[in-house]
């Protein structure tokens, strides 16, 4: 079951909503940003947070001020991770007995990761990325990335082979060097997570194993 909640973010950008779901015997919870294209309440971000509760993962999904405002144009990168930093507060309030992670779906966790390299996320103990967007599809760049080693905190990249905004030649040797930084690969996924007809398997498996792989990695951020 979800729980609404209202998140203060600042006197300009004003309010947003979050969904707090928090599954019996939590181990942590994952501060979950969306993508940007879709808001918290996509089907990938509620089966993501079913999968993740699943295995102990409580989720606090919250919207960005422009989605909340049902506007397609995303805010300035300064109003995006402030809201991160809001949503990593409220979070904590709500849940002060869970450790934290933080990340998101594509631009929401690289958000997530700026925000974190510029200044440590309070109680955050490990970053998780849905889909990092390194690049641009059909430009490949590292670019994007070049402020990961910055980041304090153990990092688990979810990345698909099919994934266009994020060429595994160029992502495997960006995160390598990086201590604590873990790169899972999702054979046969692409950038949404969805597997071809003939991959043998169903996307709700791809689901299943990103939440398997989180309840595992999770511990050893702590």
């Amino acid at each position: 079951m979800n729980t609404e909640l209202v998140i203060e973010v600042g006197d300009r950008p004003g309010s947003v909503g979050a969904l707090l779901a928090v599954p019996p015997q939590a181990s942590h919870l994952l501060v979950f940003a969306h993508g940007a294209g879709a808001g918290m309440r996509h089907a990938f971000m509620d089966a993501a947070a079913a999968a993740l509760g699943t295995r102990g993962i409580a989720t606090l999904r919250y919207q960005f001020p422009y989605m909340q405002n049902a506007s397609r144009r995303p805010d300035p990168p300064a109003v995006l991770q402030a809201t991160v930093r809001a949503a990593v507060r409220a979070a904590a309030e709500a849940a002060p007995d869970l450790p934290l992670l933080a990340g998101g779906k594509s631009m929401g966790g690289r958000m997530t990761s700026l925000a974190a390299a510029s200044e440590p996320l309070e109680g955050v103990r490990g970053l998780v990325f849905f889909g990092f967007p390194l690049h641009p599809a059909g430009s490949p760049a590292v670019a994007r990335g070049a402020h990961l080693s910055r980041v304090t905190v153990p990092m688990l990249f979810l990345q698909g082979t099919r994934d266009k905004l994020a060429e595994l030649d160029l992502l495997r040797p960006l995160v390598a060097p990086i201590p604590g930084a873990t790169l899972q690969i999702l054979e046969g996924a692409d950038h949404s997570f969805h597997l071809l007809k003939s991959a043998g398997r169903s996307d709700e498996d791809v689901l299943a194993e990103m939440a398997r792989t989180v309840a595992a990695w999770a511990p050893s951020s702590a």
